[in-house]
C-alpha cells in the first residue's frame, strides 16, 4: 500500500499526471486543475491523500516525477 500525496491549491493544470496515471488523475472542467481521483481532503481542501494498491506505484511515481510544479509525494 502507497499513500499519494497532492497539494490541488498549487496545481497549473498541466495534465503531466493525468497523462503518467489516468487511472488515477483527472483535470477538472470547472477550474482546469487536477484532481486525485478518491482522494480524502485534508486542511481546508488544500491536500489530498489517496491510499492506493502496490500496482499503481510505477505510473504514480512517473506523475510525481513529471509534476513541474512538484506538488505530488509517494510515501509507502
Amino acid at each position: 500500500m502507497i499513500r499519494i500525496f497532492f497539494q490541488r491549491n498549487k496545481c497549473i493544470g498541466c495534465n503531466a499526471c493525468v497523462e503518467a496515471a489516468p487511472n488515477r488523475w483527472r483535470v477538472s472542467h470547472k477550474d482546469g486543475r487536477c484532481t486525485l481521483v478518491e482522494g480524502e481532503a485534508r486542511r481546508g481542501g488544500q491536500l489530498f491523500i489517496a491510499r492506493v494498491g502496490e500496482d499503481e506505484r510505477e505510473a504514480n511515481e512517473q506523475a510525481a516525477r513529471n509534476c513541474p510544479a512538484g506538488i505530488i509525494r509517494i510515501e509507502g
